[in-house]
């Protein structure tokens, strides 16, 4: 049987492959023919693109070549594209790697940014959009699925449900998610974890359709995907693009890039598009595809695929000069056969027309009913607890790695001496250095590891409107704080009495006080440098290196505050180690009495090494004033976490700002 007939019953064993279509087209005429005379209806909704250009500006070269990196070209991105769609119907937009497919979608759906220069006009029914309206329009499923790997199916869409509705109850968001796990055949695998790299989970056309089915929770009459079968086997691509068609027809509109699908989607699109260096080459029916390139003189063979004939037609080869010249040469030729076809001419006047009703229906925005501020930060509090606290090994490693570093410590020191012979200053300095300096590493750990697939899941779904890039910073922040409570209770509990530093409850408390704000310090400072630097090591290493500039300028440790440069005994002000060593200082050394080797006045050789016999007079030498200072140096070693937490806010704006560019 050919591959290509409507009917699976019919057999074409003798007929070619142009007849089959022939045929095709004569049945349908024959019985549009047939029909009684019916008044032509409005569609439920229309999308027309009229003329939309885009072009940009870059470097010549690359910056290490700075003759031509001064130097810029213009590059024409999408070179005056039309076409029109309506409700019901899915469009299938075919071209060769770098055609323009994907750009035109970012065209469409409002995602370009300012990089460039935007030309044309986008209308729904009939109705010009602004600018600032794409996105309120159309829903835009993205070429990479971007879930949280601990959720279930049924969780991750009830979150997004719960961030994207505000008037419906529980009751009503729960039947709504179970309708659009049934329309999308995911309802026997609500209750399976989504899965990731680590540990298995629901298939990838499963993770699709979830990607799919968290954008239909706004009932989108325009739906956009950017290569849906990408990554996917083909009988898995097939059954996406299937199920595409399904939603199509029940009034939507389902425009998709997709890459050589196979021949038995051919019947399954409403409509096709071709696309080659930023031009559209052909739009129309598939039937109208097969006869417009019979028409030019490219015949398609029989058992052959039409798209990966049609693609490879109108795709410039650049293997040789020769060759790009005659294969460009060849797609103009076609692109101009189009433009003066009577398909085209078609498509111009339903959009024309469309635009020209009197009465046109309302424009079909997504559903607005956002909650407010609050409660989407509820809401994204809870996905992000459940979602972070079901994974063990990192909730186990989160609780346990600053007991892991105090465990080196005290098997290295074993036991703090009051003996001054014995280094009772030195090793407590050591214990307040150690202290003070890895607990920042330990947290921004924590965030390097977690904190980017969050980032990477608001980067997409601030796109889609259902809340801004600093209210998930802010819910991961409020998750991160017990769990930083709990993980420098256990380490101070443990450091604090074994290495017997001083003995008394109040001081144990402020030591684990004071230990609690570098550790959370460093995860605030790794989530404020990941709001503007992608690169997780780029973060990894700059916090290192303030931190490291922090103990060296403010713990007094390497150098004397009082022997610095003016320079840097301002520059120690605006860390928090400076607050946070004179503070563990002072509840260590305070009313602590030292002995020295047994003798009252011992010297060795004319020099005096225990001319230090009480904490007060180390403190006096080195923080001179400290003790006086303590409840102050403890309001401002304080103050680093909301000053932390605002700059946060403030470089998620900011890369509001990068990701819209």
């Amino acid at each position: 049987m050919n591959a290509y007939s409507v009917s699976g019953k019919v057999e074409l064993k003798k007929t070619s492959f142009q007849e089959s279509f022939k045929s095709i087209s004569k049945k349908t005429d024959q019985s549009k023919s047939s029909l009684p005379f019916v008044e032509e209806v409005t569609p439920a909704c229309s999308l027309s693109v009229s003329g939309v250009s885009y072009r940009v500006s870059e470097r010549v070269g690359p910056w290490w070549d700075i003759p031509s990196y001064r130097k810029k070209w213009t590059r024409q991105i999408l070179k005056d594209v039309s076409f029109y769609v309506e409700s019901g119907q899915i469009m299938g937009i075919l071209g060769n790697s770098g055609s323009g497919k994907t750009t035109l979608l970012d065209a469409i759906a409002g995602r370009l940014g300012s990089t460039g220069t935007l030309l044309g006009d986008v209308y729904v029914n009939g109705g010009k959009l602004k600018r600032e309206q794409f996105q309120d329009c159309f829903s835009y499923v993205l070429q990479s699925d971007n879930l949280l790997s601990y959720l279930t199916v049924q969780e991750t869409l009830t979150y997004t449900a719960q961030l994207a509705l505000r008037k419906h109850s529980p009751e009503a968001i729960r039947k709504k998610v179970a309708s659009v796990m049934a329309e999308l055949s995911l309802s026997h695998v609500a209750g399976n974890v989504i899965g990731g790299r680590v540990f298995p989970g629901i298939s990838s056309g499963e993770r699709r359709r979830v990607s799919i089915a968290s954008q239909l929770l706004q009932d989108p009459k325009v739906l956009l995907l950017d290569e849906p079968t990408t990554g996917l086997d083909s009988m898995t691509a097939n059954q996406i693009v299937v199920l595409l068609s399904e939603l199509a027809q029940k009034d939507r509109i389902v425009i998709v890039t997709i890459h050589q699908p196979r021949s038995e989607l051919f019947r399954v699109f409403s409509r096709i598009a071709i696309m080659s260096c930023g031009e559209l080459v052909f739009c129309g029916e598939p039937e109208e595809m097969v006869q417009f390139f019979s028409g030019c003189g490219y015949m398609c063979p029989e058992y052959c695929n039409p798209f990966d004939l049609y693609v490879d037609l109108t795709s410039v080869d650049t293997r040789s000069k020769e060759r790009e010249i005659e294969t460009y040469n060849r797609v103009q030729v076609i692109t101009s056969s189009y433009q003066s076809s009577d398909t085209f001419l078609q498509m111009l006047g339903n959009a024309e027309k469309t635009r020209r009703l009197k009465q046109q229906p309302p424009i079909p925005f997504k559903s607005k009913e956002s909650p407010s501020g609050f409660s989407k930060l509820w809401v994204l509090f809870r996905r992000t607890v459940r979602n972070l606290s079901r994974d063990r090994m990192g909730v186990l490693m989160r609780l346990s790695q600053n007991l892991i570093y105090g465990l080196f410590v005290a098997f290295f020191l074993m036991k703090l001496d009051n003996d001054v012979l014995k280094g009772a200053v030195q090793n407590r300095i050591g214990v307040i250095y150690q202290s003070m300096g890895a607990s920042p590493y330990t947290g921004m750990l924590n965030a390097v590891a977690l904190f980017p697939a969050l980032r990477a899941i608001s980067d997409q779904e601030s796109k889609d409107g259902l809340y801004q890039k600093w209210q998930v910073l802010l819910a991961y922040i409020f998750h991160i704080l017990p769990f930083s409570i709990i993980s420098v209770a256990i380490f101070s509990s443990f450091l604090y009495w074994t290495v017997g530093m001083y003995p008394d409850l109040t001081r144990f408390a402020c030591f684990s006080a004071v230990i609690l704000v570098p550790h959370v310090v460093g995860e605030l400072l790794a989530l404020v440098l990941l709001g503007v630097v992608q690169n997780p090591n780029l973060v990894n290493s700059g916090v290192a290196l303030l931190n490291i500039a922090g103990i060296m300028a403010g713990s007094g440790f390497l150098r004397s505050s009082q022997e610095m440069p003016k320079l840097f005994q301002w520059l120690s002000y605006l860390t928090f180690q400076k607050y946070g060593c004179e503070l563990l200082i002072v509840t260590e050394f305070y009313g602590l009495n030292f002995t020295c080797g047994g003798e009252t006045n011992s010297s060795v050789g004319g020099v005096y090494p225990c001319d230090i016999r009480q904490g007060i007079e180390f403190i006096d030498r080195a923080y001179p004033g400290a003790p006086s200072r303590y409840t102050l140096d403890f309001l401002m070693l304080y103050a680093f976490l909301p000053a932390l937490v605002i700059l946060g806010v403030i470089s998620f704006k900011i890369r509001d700002y990068i990701v819209q560019r």
